[in-house]
């Protein structure tokens, strides 16, 4: 919802905003534009007519999400979905699934025509639902075709189309325990792990979190697979370089808290706002950053484009380089 301060009004200023910013990330070096996914919200809420708006005005940036909520996915129409908005971006989609977070109504994906199996809580229809959209991005055919086809038709079984090679290997799971980054691991998809995650041991968000990463790594070892995976978490990290940055983000909260998120106790990773040298020492104390191989930044979007690229190449010119990231 647009408050006092949003540059965001209308749901198109919220979409077209969310292009230009990442057309701006891709200009300052940024090395991708990830999108949070929402229903019911004013928000973002379907993620591949913008995926593919972005794959088409830009040409390096990895385009993704973090994550699709694939409670409400029917994972036929999401493998067309993907293949076309992989390649009209020439192969650049990076899409974060999970079961997805609290919702601002009760059982929306019941609205959406889905209901759990008989046995089956939401969590598991999701997870299955995710399972069903992965085996389809083998491109395997399986229906059998019609006899008396509209277009002539390849020999054996059909697959849906668009097939885009390789986006298999480019989907990630949204885990927020120790349990689903095993099971993550064991399907062979990358880790996502956010800003939150179940509190397992009462030990603080980085050193749980960064847990998570080396038990999800050796999972992925122990079950074989062929290439090596990739793991993002997510971060709150604003560099007060101005005044506007003091009134926006001085205040906030630079300390881990502990609450009840879906029935189950969770600790939020702390903020990250101070001045450049400052957050340098902070951020080099992050055993989950050092454990990841990349880093997903969050930005306040509401907040307008020129803003959000002023954060943005804050970190890029006064932070990462101190911490050798790229």
């Amino acid at each position: 919802m647009a408050g006092r301060q949003s540059a965001t009004r209308s749901a198109g200023d919220v979409l077209q905003q969310s292009i230009e910013l990442a057309v701006a990330a891709e200009q300052l070096g940024l090395d991708g534009a990830y999108f949070r996914v929402h229903h019911y919200a004013q928000q973002l809420s379907s993620p591949f007519p913008l995926l593919a708006a972005v794959g088409a005005r830009t040409n390096r940036i990895e385009i993704g999400t973090a994550v699709i909520d694939m409670r409400y996915e029917n994972p036929f129409y999401m493998i067309e979905d993907a293949g076309a908005a992989d390649l009209i971006s020439n192969g650049r989609l990076q899409l974060g699934i999970s079961r997805g977070s609290p919702e601002q109504v009760i059982d929306g994906w019941r609205h959406f025509g889905y209901l759990p199996s008989e046995g089956e809580t939401d969590a598991d229809m999701g997870r299955r639902h995710a399972e069903v959209f992965l085996d389809l991005l083998n491109g395997e055919g399986f229906a059998k075709p019609n006899p008396r086809p509209m277009f002539p038709n390849p020999p054996g079984l059909l697959r849906l189309e668009p097939h885009s090679p390789g986006l298999r290997d480019r989907i990630w799971w949204g885990s927020a325990s120790n349990a689903t980054a095993i099971w993550a691991a064991k399907l062979g998809v990358n880790m996502q792990s956010s800003t939150l995650k179940a509190d397992e041991s009462g030990e603080p968000f980085h050193v749980q979190q960064a847990r998570q990463i080396r038990i999800f790594r050796d999972a992925w070892k122990e079950a074989g697979h062929s290439r090596e995976p990739r793991v993002s978490v997510s971060r709150s990290i604003f560099a007060l370089m101005n005044d506007r940055d003091h009134m926006y983000f001085g205040g906030d909260q630079n300390s881990d808290h502990v609450g009840v998120i879906d029935n189950m106790r969770a600790v939020f990773g702390r903020t990250y706002a101070a001045e450049p040298d400052v957050l340098v020492e902070q951020l080099k104390g992050d055993e989950a950053i050092a454990e990841a191989d990349t880093l997903l930044l969050t930005v306040p979007n509401t907040l307008g484009v020129e803003y959000n690229a002023h954060v943005i190449e804050s970190i890029l010119r006064h932070v990462a380089p101190a911490l050798g990231w790229r």
